[in-house]
């Protein structure tokens, strides 16, 4: 078996941890088999990837799309990254609830975010390079998110020494409102 894939511990989250061959002359890698992917129940058709470039301690996050739910198969390329999953599916025994993973080149590990969670990455090495998948295209017009060290949700960061660097549009992020409704599930199935 080319992976090792687990279930998180929020339903719908995956930890996926590819097999490497590698020897003197570097290494060879799947990083995506829709066959082995569907045979440990991960159903997922990706449409469009995507691939960034941060410094260390870039925050990019906590986003989502709310016609367009994305799910997202993300990797640190190079680098370390400390990635985050928040449920926003109304009705789950986990809404609002956080689960974070570190994501690294050494470590080679993966994690699946399926559609109806906010999804964000802390940057801990001194540059990342980070690519993922997703299960729908962009759409900029769809694209909302949630503040990144929101009270209610307390999402425990790394501590790396220095404040994280956001983008214009992450630093006017709202709170996160339990009453709200981000993403109905019941229209979109996860």
């Amino acid at each position: 078996m080319p992976f090792s894939i687990q279930p998180g511990p929020i339903k719908g989250l995956f930890l996926i941890q590819p097999k490497v061959f590698g020897d003197s002359r570097g290494y060879f890698m799947e990083t995506w088999s829709q066959k082995v992917f569907e045979e440990e129940g991960l159903f997922a058709n990706f449409v469009q990837d995507n691939q960034s470039k941060s410094v260390k301690g870039v925050l990019r996050g906590l986003h989502f799309q709310r016609q367009y739910p994305q799910g997202k198969l993300v990797r640190a390329i190079q680098g370390e990254v400390f990635d985050v999953a928040v449920d926003l599916r109304q009705g789950s025994l986990s809404f609002g609830k956080w689960y974070g993973v570190i994501l690294s080149d050494k470590l080679q590990n993966q994690f699946y975010v399926p559609p109806g969670f906010a999804h964000g990455f802390f940057v801990l090495s001194d540059e990342a390079v980070f690519a993922y998948k997703c299960t729908d295209f962009y759409h900029p017009e769809d694209e909302d998110g949630i503040r990144w060290d929101d009270p209610t949700i307390g999402i425990e960061w790394p501590e790396i020494g220095i404040k994280p660097l956001l983008s214009a549009k992450d630093v006017v992020l709202p709170e996160f409102d339990p009453m709200h409704m981000y993403y109905d599930s019941k229209r979109n199935p996860v």
